[in-house]
């Protein structure tokens, strides 16, 4: 009788057999009962699913262990994501060996140690041989396996960020031991040295060791022959210079410095003063002086190459933009958070196109694919405020979706599926993908969450889809930014930062490479009056430096009370090292 009752149970296990798919993805407000009931473990019939080549399950506090047979069930895995769970504090039994497993994503859980027997696979043969990406972020790692390397010598990214690391194991740095890996994060640990012998990662690109315990950087970190990016903020380093230096100064003068010898050699310090001052003469002969003879904040951060974001407090404008939050909202999406940007030169050449790439990145990534969080850029030009964020049966919510007529939500959630249903057949595949693999996400709401403006359009209908009304353009230079989510705040206010930190960096990559574009008189014309250059844009900065202004928008309830604003004080407190945020 129990047997019988697994497939009622686990009604997305009977698809996925039927359809012989090779995705599987598991959440939803009943998977906590289900995996509780289960024993805090996934189902066994989930390894019999050997055509599987993705398994999610994330967001489930009940889940404390895969379960055992996952190796043996499913020899053609390739993407394992186990995110946001209660696994730990070991993995019992071993995860591997996985012989085709790619990526294996275990952040945002319980994790303590990884020991032999509760731990990633074993080292001889390799238990991960082909692994490319490990996340091990948000956990509570006090050490990590020695035998790391040997369990997964092919590895390009790891992430190890948010744990109580206080050192790294000495055969992680040992010669050939990760040849590939090109990726390196270990920001927010407890981190007290970092061994000369990293230089070994020959083909180390990105090392983030922010927020950590580090008194000194070896010199021999120069040594790396590829590495382009660096992060060591947060750390209270003995050589002052070298600190100072970390805050302003692009990575290739750090490396320079070390190099040269760094502290204690007065001659290689001499020498990097001396090629930054030149560097910042040459900048300075470049630039046009100001009229009043002086520099301002934005020539000065232009001559160490920075972008500019100026906060404008709501005290200081005239009209700030106000996003009220209805009740109804608290059971469906309760988190929102807004902003303002002003001064984006989407003009040039194809500079459109690598915003919204950007964004399906982050939505791809630090949102996880809309599970944990949605964004949604709006041209200001055409919101009108006061705006209200609420929730409508899907029977009354009626939006513009963009590139479609007016439709209902029920209606257009149900074209999407089938839509999806038959793209999947049509390419002959397994799973859906692009935007309808998020359309999950409402099923089983008696509401849907809505945006809603002044003038009672619906503007925003997260996470399907924005409002035609509200469609960004080349010529559109203001934004409003929204981004919700039904898991917390914060990762609402985090993948704001990240948004704008990306907008400042997309404002200058725009500005250094002068691309030539030119709009169509139906572009022209779409939006009169937006200003196109920076002699008559208000927001743009002196001899057109690349300064975005962020205005702050206030979230509250329909009583007028606070609920959040941002960006506030705490806000866009990481900036990279070539941002300057004015407040």
């Amino acid at each position: 009788m129990a047997a019988a009752a697994v497939p009622e149970s686990w009604p997305e296990l009977e698809l996925a057999e039927r359809e012989r798919r090779r995705e599987l993805l598991l959440t939803g407000p009943g998977l906590e009962e289900r995996v509780r009931a289960a024993g805090g473990r996934l189902p066994p019939r989930v390894f019999t699913l050997p055509l599987l080549h993705y398994l999610e399950v994330s967001g489930c506090g009940s889940l404390r262990a895969p379960g055992p047979g996952l190796a043996q069930g499913l020899p053609q895995l390739h993407s394992l994501v186990l995110r946001r769970n209660a696994l730990g504090p070991g993995l019992n039994p071993e995860l591997g060996p996985l012989p085709a497993l790619r990526v294996l994503d275990l952040s945002g859980n319980a994790l303590e140690a990884l020991p032999p027997g509760q731990g990633l696979g074993p080292a001889e043969p390799p238990g991960l041989p082909q692994l490319q990406s490990l996340n091990l972020s948000g956990n509570r790692l006090r050490e990590l396996p020695a035998d790391l390397a040997r369990c997964a010598p092919r590895l390009q990214s790891l992430n190890l960020s948010g744990n109580c690391l206080d050192s790294f194991p000495a055969a992680l740095f040992s010669p050939g031991a990760l040849p590939l890996l090109s990726e390196l994060a270990a920001a927010d640990n407890c981190l007290r040295e970092l061994s000369p012998d990293i230089a070994h990662l020959a083909s180390l690109k990105t090392l983030d060791l922010s927020n950590n315990q580090l008194s000194e950087i070896p010199a021999e970190l120069a040594d790396c022959p590829k590495l382009k990016e660096i992060n060591f903020h947060g750390n209270k380093l003995r050589d002052k210079r070298l600190e100072k230096m970390l805050g302003g100064c692009p990575t290739r003068s750090i490396l320079e410095y070390l190099r040269a010898g760094g502290r204690g050699y007065g001659k290689g310090r001499a020498r990097a003063e001396g090629s930054e001052k030149d560097e910042g003469r040459r900048k300075r002969r470049e630039r046009k002086p100001r009229r009043d003879g002086g520099e301002g904040p934005e020539q000065e951060a232009g001559a160490l190459g920075r972008l500019l974001l100026r906060v404008l407090h709501v005290s200081e404008n005239p009209a700030p933009l106000t996003v009220r939050v209805s009740p109804e909202v608290r059971d469906v999406r309760p988190y929102i958070v807004g902003a303002v940007v002003r001064g984006m030169d989407l003009q040039p050449g194809n500079a459109l196109k690598r915003f919204l790439a950007a964004q399906t990145k982050l939505h791809e990534e630090l949102c996880e694919k809309r599970t944990a969080a949605t964004m949604a850029t709006h041209d200001l030009h055409a919101v009108r405020g006061p705006l209200l964020y609420g929730a409508r049966p899907p029977q009354d919510l009626k939006i513009v979706p963009l590139g479609r007529r007016e439709a209902k939500a029920k209606d257009l959630v149900r074209q999407l599926q089938q839509e999806a249903e038959e793209q999947r057949k049509q390419k002959k595949r397994q799973s859906v993908s692009g935007l309808h693999r998020y359309l999950h996400l409402l099923d089983g709401k008696e509401n849907y969450p809505c945006l809603v403006d002044a003038d009672g359009d619906v503007i925003s209908f997260p996470p399907i889809t924005n409002s035609e009304k509200t469609k960004m353009k080349k010529t559109t230079s203001d934004l409003f930014l929204e981004v919700t989510s039904a898991t917390s705040l914060q990762i609402c206010k985090d993948v704001m930062d990240a948004l704008v930190l990306k907008m400042a960096e997309l404002n200058r990559c725009t500005l250094e490479s002068k691309e030539e574009g030119s709009l169509s008189d139906t572009e022209a014309d779409a939006v009169p009056g937006q200003p196109s250059d920076p002699k008559t844009n208000p927001s743009a900065g002196k001899e057109g430096q690349p300064l975005l202004v962020v205005e702050q928008v206030r979230v509250v309830d329909l009583e007028g009370t606070l609920k959040v604003v941002y960006p506030s004080k705490a806000d866009l407190a990481t900036a990279a090292p070539d941002v300057t945020v004015v407040r």
